[in-house]
């Protein structure tokens, strides 16, 4: 036997060595011409819906899903890639999308560059490239609040944590970083007036912020009070109404602030969207992505019965739909399952987007909460933060 096999790997040694020669003599292959090239229409239709696929499994292989809601039989329309804990920034009157994310010289170790990566919505190929210096961006489950716009979509802003926080402003047209703002105590980034941000601190006060034609601070103002981190926790990401941002707290308290000025403006307290009282059943919000909102100002909260302290991360059965102005809930969606992130279309007749813990993506009509169809979990593996085309 061992006679046998010592042959069989000489046999196969001398094989080998005649390769090279062999490839010599024969002809090299001609170039493959791809049958079908598709390129996506430049400016998406409002049922079309980015999908941040943040991949557990694999982190250096998240990608953005372009997905159609309406399409039940190929829902999935092209894949952008946005890797280690990215973020991403649609935006539609650019024709472009962001990702600011991190590389690693030996893929998931070595040398750091972080990098804003500029695509093109309808190839899905980059544009251009803006490195980002110090090996700092924020690296965390995605929110909002860690990439945004400001300027007339002329720079971004991107959040840092080293643990110290900062934000760095970077100008897209110029394909260059303006600099850095420090933030102690404060995080996220909300948009505010023409060129400024405001961030929630960790006293329960905020803190806005003007920008000066160079990106450097030009005024900033402190909000005592503007949110109460004892009682009423806010989660991170609030549902936009023109210039609106809706906040939900962890046990259900809507909190508005007015950013269309350079300074935030905390709008009167509304009451719980559910019980929190103690009682049974108390729904609570709970999930990722927990509150969205439609294109008439109507807020969508997805919500659980089975809230507690800590409970917040655990996802919803149900979703209720709450008119913020009139202080009122119009009506519930039974989700018939649990979810963990939601979002709401801009369409004439909106659909209600529920993503899934298992990756699959329903979509229900965000009017009578009529199930529509099931995209199954074709578009993403781990769907979290949802941006519909505005």
């Amino acid at each position: 036997m061992m006679r046998g096999a010592c042959s069989g790997v000489a046999v196969l040694a001398i094989g080998m060595a005649g390769l090279p020669a062999l490839a010599q003599e024969l002809p090299p292959l001609p170039v493959e011409e791809l049958s079908a090239v598709e390129v996506l229409p430049a400016d998406y239709p409002k049922s079309w819906v980015l999908v941040h696929d943040f991949h557990f499994n694999a982190l250096v292989d998240g990608r953005i899903a372009i997905v159609d809601i309406a399409n039940p039989q190929l829902p999935l329309k092209g894949l952008v890639r946005a890797a280690q804990f990215a973020n991403m920034l649609y935006a539609p009157d650019k024709r472009e999308i962001y990702t600011s994310e991190t590389f690693y010289s030996r893929l998931t170790r070595g040398e750091r560059t972080d990098a804003i990566t500029i695509w093109d919505t309808a190839t899905l190929l980059p544009k251009g490239e803006i490195v980002l210096p110090g090996g700092k961006r924020q690296q965390s489950v995605t929110y909002t609040g860690t990439f945004q716009l400001t300027n007339d979509h002329k720079w971004a802003l991107v959040a840092n944590f080293t643990p110290a926080q900062s934000v760095t402003v970077v100008d897209l047209a110029g394909r260059k970083v303006l600099g850095e703002i420090d933030l102690p105590g404060c995080t996220h980034i909300h948009p505010t007036g023409k060129r400024g941000f405001t961030s929630l601190c960790a006293d329960g006060s905020m803190m806005s912020l003007v920008l000066a034609d160079d990106g450097s601070v030009a005024s900033s103002q402190v909000i005592e009070g503007a949110h109460d981190i004892d009682t009423q926790p806010l989660f991170g990401m609030p549902a936009m109404v023109g210039q609106t941002a809706w906040f939900v707290s962890y046990t259900g308290q809507l909190r508005g602030y007015d950013l269309s000025g350079d300074v935030a403006r905390p709008l009167a307290e509304r009451s719980n969207v559910g019980k929190a009282d103690g009682g049974s059943p108390e729904w609570r919000p709970g999930g990722w992505q927990v509150i969205a909102s439609d294109a008439a100002g109507l807020l969508y909260v997805l919500m659980s019965p089975n809230g507690r302290e800590g409970s917040h991360k655990d996802g919803g059965t149900e979703v209720w739909v709450i008119d913020p102005l009139a202080d009122k809930q119009l009506r519930r969606i039974d989700l018939g399952g649990l979810a963990s992130s939601i979002a709401v279309t801009r369409e004439a007749s909106p659909s209600l987007i529920v993503a899934r813990p298992d990756g699959q993506i329903d979509v229900f009509s965000a009017t009578d909460g009529a199930l529509l169809r099931q995209l199954g979990a074709t578009a993403a593996f781990n769907p979290t933060v949802m941006t519909v085309v505005p």
